[in-house]
Parts: C-alpha cells; structure tokens; sequence
C-alpha cells in the first residue's frame, strides 16, 4: 500500500515530481504471498516439532528486483492506455513522472515554485480584508503535505538495499518435500511478471475498488 498513493496521484495528474533514486529497489509483494508463506511456515514448523526461530523476508527485493524507474514506466503506460476521467468527464493527460536525485533540489523547488507565491498570497490576503482566505489555506495545505511527505518518504526512496529471502526459499524446498501444494499455497516472488501484474491485477484493482472517484 505504500506507494497507492502514489499511483493515485499521479494518474490524476497532481503528482509530476518526486525526489527519489530512479534505481531504488521497491520491495512489492502481493499480500496473498505472504498469507501463504505464513500457513506453509505453520505446517512446515508444526511438522518439524522443535523449537527454532527462523526470520522470513516475504519480499521480492533479491530474487526479483523492481526499480522505481520500472514503476515509473508501468504507471506511465497504464494512464496512457487508460486515462482518468476527471470530475468534469475529461480525460486527464499524464507525463513521464521526473525524480530529483537530490531531496534537497526538490525541497528548493517547492521553495521557489510554490511557497515563495503563497507569501505573496498570504500577504495579498491580509491587505484584502482575508478575501482569499479559503484559497490561501487549501493551497498552503496541500503545499506542506507534499512537502511532508517527501520527508517521510526519503529514507525509502533512496535506499538501495535487498532483503536476502535464502530461509523463504529454504522454506519452498521443505515444503516441496512434505508434499505441500505450493501452486495453491504460492510465495515465490520470482514467479510475479511485473507488467503484468501491475497492469491487468494491482492498478486496476486499486482504482476499482481501493479508492473513490
């Protein structure tokens, strides 16, 4: 869910920019993966009967690594092919979304593009007996949380990092070997094709059914 938000934004046409690394590793999992690691975790251990502890990394990160410069891609061509359809029943144009490499050349952006015109406004407000009151504090919130959520988001979008998944696939040749139906119970992220997941499964069932119109 972390980067629905994202995907919402973005094809409604509100998000253009973003500072983030275009090689960031985006650890994505279907949650029915981890659901299943988790049941054949249970009976692969149940069967064991002895007491060990195993960490699992549900991910795709080492085995099947998707870049942010490939979401940006799959975003970009699903919008394409099937645009938003805005409050006025028009379509909404989407383009490449384009990533700072550095936080702090985006944060001077915002600064000079966005806040530097809501002072003026701010001060327009004043002097105009707070005629745009209502204006001036949907544009400074909408500002400041763009603002805020690439401070959240930083530490994310520019780590470049795996989480090494050995023990989950341990895991796939125990359970393989007590005759678990690993084609009901599937965790292998090596068997996610990304285009096809993300545009025929994930995006269109986030838009469907994850969010209003």
């Amino acid at each position: 869910r972390t980067f629905d938000s994202f995907i919402v934004n973005y094809g409604k046409g509100k998000l253009t920019c973003f500072p983030a690394n275009p090689n960031t590793i985006i650890d994505v999992i279907p949650v029915d993966m981890v659901v299943n690691a988790m049941v054949v975790a249970m009976r692969v251990h149940y069967a064991e009967r002895h007491v060990c502890e195993t960490i699992y990394h549900v991910s795709s990160s080492f085995r099947n690594p998707l870049t942010l410069s490939d979401l940006r891609n799959l975003f970009h061509c699903y919008f394409i092919k099937n645009p938003w359809i805005d409050a006025n029943g028009l379509r909404v144009k989407v383009g490449q979304l384009t990533f700072f490499s550095k936080a702090n050349r985006y944060l001077l952006l915002m600064q000079m593009k966005y806040v530097l015109p809501l002072k003026v406004l701010y001060l327009a407000n004043i002097l105009c007996c707070q005629r745009f009151k209502k204006i001036y504090k949907n544009l400074n919130r909408k500002i400041n949380f763009a603002i805020q959520l690439a401070k959240l988001y930083e530490p994310y979008a520019f780590f470049l990092g795996s989480f090494n998944d050995g023990n989950l696939v341990e895991l796939q040749r125990v359970a393989e070997e007590q005759g678990i139906d690993l084609v009901e119970f599937n965790f292998d992220s090596e068997s996610i094709e990304w285009e096809e997941y993300m545009m025929n499964i994930h995006i269109p069932g986030l838009l469907k059914y994850g969010i209003k119109s």
